[in-house]
């Protein structure tokens, strides 16, 4: 399912490069699933990799208040035909660009099928131009967070080791799997005290997930361990991973970074439903 390659317009087989597409979701609010996406985005922007970040919360968008930013233009604006993609495209100080959501804005909380169908095509021509397109959804199960976990490539459950964050977690993966057959999920346990109670919420899940439904592979990615100075960077706006690049939610970011461009060159079978850059999957065939 990987299909990403760094540089060049083709992989050394002569394939066609397309965008590394990850969703980074989860099924409960307040589990620092934004802080991931956008440290993550840097962390990469970092290593000079061209990387874009949606922010696909579209009611209730914050990213750029976690950079402390104020872009002029969102999402709306693109969708509604008033400005064209590269006004709304906001570079970052930290090498990586942002699509920034509105907030407080009802339009889009539920896009129509014409919109879905509109937001796939206008963001084509970017598919050779990035290597990395992160998709920070909304929490829970609403069509747009399904909608844009179907519509990537790559999906990262993120949770923590509170009940209600592993029962709403299952209930996404339920809904996805069960209703539009999405059967590969990464998972990152966030907010851990140590690592062995990062495994042990991990197993909670994967039995649940190993009883009650069929063809579910769950991949465990890393942990992020609880850690004061994240909240103080997200106190001063500022990703956690340039403010305090040797603190351990930094070091423990950085691992899990390190296992996804591990699996950069590996593909796998990508399931029926339509994708982010859809015309170049089809050329991979």
């Amino acid at each position: 399912m990987i299909y990403f390659e760094p540089k060049g317009q083709e992989t050394s087989s002569g394939t066609t490069k397309i965008p590394f597409v990850v969703s980074i979701t989860s099924g409960k609010g307040g589990v620092g699933k934004t802080n991931i996406s956008t440290n993550l985005a840097c962390l990469l922007g970092e290593k000079g990799y061209n990387t874009l970040l949606l922010d696909a919360d579209l009611g209730l968008g914050n990213v750029d208040v976690l950079l402390g930013i104020t872009p002029k233009f969102n999402v709306l604006h693109l969708l509604s035909n008033e400005i064209s993609l590269d006004k709304v495209l906001f570079k970052t100080n930290y090498n990586f660009s942002i699509l920034p959501a509105p907030s407080g804005v009802m339009d889009l909380v539920s896009l129509t099928p014409g919109q879905k169908l509109e937001f796939l095509d206008v963001l084509d021509p970017l598919d050779s131009k990035l290597d990395f397109f992160i998709v920070d959804t909304a929490a829970g199960i609403s069509d747009n967070v399904l909608y844009f976990n179907i519509a990537s490539q790559h999906r990262i459950v993120v949770l923590t080791p509170e009940p209600t964050s592993l029962t709403d977690s299952y209930a996404l993966i339920k809904v996805l799997n069960q209703q539009h057959s999405v059967n590969d999920f990464f998972i990152i346990i966030n907010m851990c005290v140590h690592e062995k109670q990062a495994k042990e919420v991990f197993k909670r899940l994967y039995l649940a997930c190993d009883r009650f439904l069929k063809g579910v592979s769950l991949n465990f990615l890393g942990f992020i361990p609880k850690d004061n100075n994240v909240i103080e960077s997200v106190k001063l706006q500022v990703p956690f991973c340039k403010k305090f690049p040797k603190t351990k939610a930094t070091v423990a970011l950085n691992n899990i970074l390190n296992r996804l461009l591990i699996l950069k060159n590996k593909k796998k079978q990508v399931d029926g439903n339509i994708k982010f850059f859809w015309k170049k999957l089809l050329l991979q065939g």
